[in-house]
């Protein structure tokens, strides 16, 4: 029998295709995922092999359909998914903005150019029809019209898209539009530079007032339920601060209520000093949700994000998710008395759903176990959307009803796809060179031989506010970056995932760590940890360890390089900063330029001997190209060994397919000859 097991098990592995990266990065990545205020349905974008879609699921049977029929891999991003009041449209944004010369991105060349467009397509089906030029759509509750940006003013048009104009002219800089529950006005940040407002145009009279006024920066305006009144942050002025100095306290910032009518306003809660009084994002349509007679909003006032409540008149905070943990995507239900959320609570290298009221009482689980769920999304029948993966299935949209969980669209994992080959993480817990306890993802090549000591890798997130899990992570570029762990896994590598410091999920003191970035570069100690932890395992060559990274990750693959060569014998550097103060635009005579640079990879050259694979789009708009370019000529110039991959036109989180495949293609060749 034992041998007969064998033979089988030897039959289906040799049946299994040639795992490549074309086939791990081959699964639809779900996104936008946005329910219909009437009835039971669900919309979301799939990205399939750079093909991007509109997909929607409606009651009762909740049975995936696509509809739109886009065919090609040509950068066209679909995003701002915005339903029709009665739920029979989907209007949608395509195409990325502009760079700062204003131009828009077109990686696939078209010689036509390209343009960032409103669009709405009906669930019937059809051709989508164009509304008008821009982005961030908001469609009337009443009256049929739709508002978005252009050019940083506010236009709009009949829902069927004819006569589209600017709705009114302003100073500043538009964003943000949001009806009002009647649809009769409209509320938006003006932004004005060193500071910003919250306006209301009222479409009837026609006439335009900026509530409650101040020196301050005003952001995410929410409407009460009744309409009469708007809800906002308000955030102090900051003046001038040195390069991404950690943020642990500062002036505190504020919730503020202002009549819609008068545009007079009050102020209802105020940050306490210390920790907490920066205020910490959590993702949601709006900061603020109006939880019938109370407002819930983030705050991290123990040093973790949480959400709390208050009566919308003003009152003690509320803390609705005690615990050591983070909370993150945030939806109210549909009803407006629960909210639902997740976050790492009991599990911090992973996400799970969660639901609490707003008036307070223990937070219950909605799910639980080694999968990875986000994207919160209830309708009023009581169903409730959201995306998931896990360890070797990769982000798919999923729905609860009742006790019942089931996929929405299996089919957008491919049937050869290689789940079955799928390496799972280990968390493990390191120790950096200054002692700071760092968590990680440790992926073991399933081929390895007992005794035997494999080359290893290291890998670096980007952001750097970001953290990778113990699974197919919830943003694209990550999931990405997950599907090229698994790739160097199953080619032989033992791969270390770094959850640096600045990062989340950990805490404000871990996120805003001290001397991080180009005030010191700090992070570098859990660089030279992660170095010292693989040479340490017996099954590492320690000869033979290489670091890659993307973005921020980049930085720190450079830092690794530059600092460490007799560590990290190679490195693939995708669209890393080499200068902080060249990136920042710190003038030369400013005070923070020394430390800045200091904190650099340009700044250890001397040192730096390993070989190197730069890879980057000059259309990037996060980073800027020139930071390739000078630490490409600085390197040749002292004789180490550049590679490099340049994409024309293309961005920073690479809008094509194939530019994904070609850069991993590339940085796996590249890895494979320096250290295998």
């Amino acid at each position: 029998m034992r041998i007969l097991a064998a033979l089988l098990l030897a039959g289906c592995a040799a049946a299994q295709p040639p795992f490549t990266l074309d086939r791990v990065l081959s699964a639809a990545f779900p996104s936008g995922l946005t329910a219909s205020p009437s009835g039971g349905k669900f919309a979301w974008v799939e990205n399939a092999r750079g093909v991007r879609n509109i997909w929607v699921a409606e009651a009762p049977r909740y049975q995936a359909r696509q509809i739109t029929a886009y065919t090609q891999d040509d950068g066209y991003e679909l995003a701002g998914l915005v339903w029709t009041p009665v739920g029979d449209a989907i209007i949608y944004t395509r195409l990325e903005g502009t760079n700062r010369a204003g131009e828009y991105p077109n990686p696939a060349l078209d010689p036509k150019g390209t343009e960032q467009d409103v669009w709405l397509v009906s669930l019937a089906g059809g051709t989508p029809r164009k509304i008008g030029e821009g982005d961030s759509p908001a469609v009337a509750p009443r009256g049929g019209r739709i508002a978005w940006i252009h050019k940083g003013q506010l236009w709009w048009a009949p829902a069927d898209g004819s006569a589209p104009g600017v709705a009114l002219k302003t100073r500043g800089q538009c964003a943000g539009p949001v009806w009002s529950p009647d649809g009769t006005r409209i509320a938006f940040e003006s932004d004005r530079g060193d500071h910003g407002f919250i306006g209301v145009y009222d479409t009837a009279s026609a006439t335009l007032r900026y509530l409650d006024p101040s020196t301050d920066n005003d952001r995410q305006p929410a409407w009460s339920p009744d309409g009469r009144s708007v809800a906002f942050v308000r955030i102090p002025s900051a003046g001038v601060r040195g390069p991404r100095e950690p943020r642990r306290a500062g002036e505190p910032w504020s919730i503020r209520v202002a009549s819609s009518e008068t545009g007079e306003g009050r102020e209802v809660f105020r940050a306490r000093q210390g920790p907490g009084s920066v205020f910490r994002e959590i993702t949601g349509v709006s900061q603020i949700l109006w939880a019938g007679s109370r407002l819930v909003f983030p705050w991290e006032a123990d040093g973790w994000t949480h959400l709390y409540s208050i009566p919308a008149a003003g009152g003690d905070p509320l803390l609705l998710t005690p615990g050591a943990f983070e909370v993150e995507e945030v939806a109210l239900a549909a009803e407006g008395r629960e909210v639902f959320f997740n976050s790492n609570q009991g599990d911090i290298d992973r996400r799970h759903l969660w639901k609490v009221a707003a008036s307070g009482g223990a937070p219950e689980a909605v799910t639980q176990g080694d999968g990875i769920e986000w994207a919160p999304t209830p309708v009023a029948d009581g169903s409730l959307a959201f995306l998931r993966s896990d360890a070797q299935h990769p982000a798919h949209a999923a729905i609860r009803i009742g006790a019942d969980v089931r996929d929405l669209h299996p089919e957008s994992i491919p049937a050869d796809f290689p789940v079955g080959q799928m390496v799972t993480p280990q968390q493990v817990i390191f120790s950096s060179a200054d002692g700071l306890a760092i968590h990680g993802q440790l992926f073991l090549p399933p081929k390895r031989k007992p005794g035997s000591r494999a080359p290893a890798i290291v890998f670096f997130h980007g952001g750097s506010r970001r953290e990778m899990l113990l699974g197919w992570h919830y943003m694209y570029y990550y999931a990405n970056a997950y599907a090229m762990n698994q790739y160097l896994a199953n080619s032989g590598f033992v791969v270390l995932s770094v959850n640096y410091r600045s990062g989340i999920g950990y805490g404000l003191d871990f996120r805003e760590a001290l001397r991080y970035g180009p005030a010191g570069g700090s992070e570098y100690n859990d660089v030279q940890g992660a170095g010292v932890y693989l040479r340490s395992r017996a099954d590492v060559d320690p000869d033979r360890i290489g670091a890659w990274g993307g973005s921020y990750g980049g930085y720190l693959t450079a830092m690794a390089l530059a600092r460490a060569s007799d560590l990290f014998r190679a490195g693939v550097d995708l669209h890393g900063v080499h200068d902080w103060a060249t990136e920042l635009e710190i003038p030369p005579a400013a005070p923070d330029y020394q430390l800045a640079f200091e904190s650099s990879p340009m700044a250890f050259l001397s040192t730096w001997r390993s070989p190197v694979l730069l890879i980057q789009g000059d259309d990037d708009r996060n980073v800027q190209f020139n930071q390739t370019v000078k630490l490409a000529d600085a390197l040749r110039r002292q004789h180490v060994e550049v590679e490099e991959l340049v994409f024309p036109d293309e961005v920073h989180d690479f809008l094509l397919y194939r530019t994904w495949l070609a850069a991993y293609q590339a940085a796996a060749s590249f890895l494979d000859r320096k250290l295998k």
